[in-house]
């Protein structure tokens, strides 16, 4: 089992004003203490954009990249996004890196609403996963679709559109998945060889449940503690850790607890409790 940290276990986000931001020296230094050997790049422009210096950020501390979550507009007729992801390819010829994982932004400033798309809307977005997929593999990265909260792919019922009618990848992100009203399980039993990446992220239900009621909004149920350390939440691993076995996946499994942070914590303490007891539950399922 190959495990990967990611930069959001940390508090590490790309919404404005999403709390404390922990600097990357002390994250990826963390990420080493705990004994993971990748990690993924974080949101844009945390590690360095130009792709020498982020290489640097990462070489220094021993990770091996594993890729990017990359948010980017594909519903918009009006807007082409393959420039930025051909940047983004750039740095990760420089940088490494293997995965892009997508979330179709909605162009709106963080996740807690979105607009709604007409069939236009859906057809450009098809059409674009797909032109990134192809881009993405005449440079050697695999390109993955991320239902996200907030995004244009959220709910259940658009996990089931984009894996109908594209074939893009998928970045099988276990909390987000649950919180669109998704069974990650039922997922990978009908779908094992779209998984790309697993985001490994478990939850409290009970929490998510109140997004789709709108009981919550996704800042809400973050500072709600809605995400949990692997094993304590409601996400059954032990059950998608069996059935990717079977099929014998390969890729990462990266460890994410969606959390936000009101100041630094002290050295030695803060994210990296709740990163390592998620890492020994997740080592202990590999057999």
């Amino acid at each position: 089992m190959k495990i990967a940290g990611a930069p959001i276990s940390w508090g590490v986000c790309e919404v404005p004003g999403w709390g404390f931001q922990m600097n990357p020296d002390r994250v990826l230094s963390e990420m080493v203490e705990l004994g993971l050997t990748a990690t993924e790049f974080g949101p844009q422009g945390w590690l360095p954009v130009e792709p020498e210096a982020r290489a640097a950020a990462v070489k220094a501390h021993g990770l091996t990249p594993v890729g990017a979550f990359f948010l980017a507009v594909m519903h918009d007729p009006d807007h082409d996004p393959i420039p930025a992801v051909k940047a983004e390819l750039e740095a990760f010829r420089v940088a490494g890196g293997s995965v892009l994982v997508l979330a179709c932004d909605s162009g709106r400033e963080g996740y807690d609403d979105r607009p709604v798309l007409d069939e236009q809307g859906w057809a450009t977005l098809y059409r674009n996963l797909d032109r990134i997929a192809e881009v993405c593999a005449a440079s050697g990265v695999t390109a993955c679709v991320h239902p996200h909260w907030g995004t244009m792919i959220q709910n259940a019922d658009e996990v089931e559109r984009i894996l109908d009618e594209t074939g893009v990848g998928l970045c099988l992100d276990t909390g987000h998945l649950m919180a669109g009203g998704a069974d990650p399980v039922d997922i990978v039993r009908r779908h094992p060889g779209r998984v790309a990446i697993v985001h490994a992220k478990d939850v409290h239900k009970e929490l998510t449940d109140k997004l789709l009621t709108g009981e919550l909004t996704w800042s809400e149920g973050i500072r709600a503690e809605m995400f949990a350390p692997i094993g304590d939440g409601d996400v059954d691993f032990a059950t998608i850790v069996s059935l990717l076995n079977e099929v014998g996946f390969d890729g990462y499994w990266v460890l994410e607890q969606d959390i936000m942070l009101d100041e630094d914590p002290a050295l030695g303490e803060g994210p990296i409790h709740n990163a390592r007891r998620s890492f020994e539950a997740l080592k202990s399922l590999a057999g």
